[in-house]
C-alpha cells in the first residue's frame, strides 16, 4: 500500500472576504474529489482571504498510480485561472517506510 500527500499553496485572485474565498476554493475542492476520487480539504490559511492551502491524499496499491494522481491534481489546480499556484509539496509513503 502506498499513501501520497500533496500540499498546494495557492494565491486567490480578486477576493476581498472569507466568503468570496469559500466561493472560489469550494468548487476546486469538489472538482478534485469528483474527478480523481481523492481525499481533499482546505488545510491551512483559513484566516487569510487571499491564500489557501489545499491538501490532497491518495491511497493505492501502486506507487506510480499515486504519483500520476497527484500530478493530475496539481495540473488541475495550476490550470485554474482564478488561482495562482505558489508551491506544491508532496510526500509518498510506501511499505518500506516507518
Amino acid at each position: 500500500m502506498y499513501v501520497g500527500a500533496l500540499e498546494l499553496d495557492v494565491l486567490l485572485g480578486d477576493v476581498h472576504s472569507l466568503k468570496q474565498k469559500r466561493s472560489v476554493v469550494k468548487p476546486v475542492v469538489a472538482e478534485l474529489r469528483r474527478r480523481f476520487e481523492v481525499s481533499v480539504a482546505e488545510a491551512g490559511h483559513q484566516d487569510l482571504h487571499r491564500r489557501a492551502l489545499i491538501g490532497v491524499a491518495v491511497v493505492a496499491a501502486d506507487a506510480s498510480h499515486v504519483r500520476d494522481l497527484l500530478d493530475a491534481c496539481e495540473r488541475l489546480v495550476a490550470g485554474r485561472p482564478e488561482l495562482e499556484l505558489l508551491s506544491a509539496r508532496r510526500r509518498l509513503l510506501g511499505p518500506d517506510d516507518d
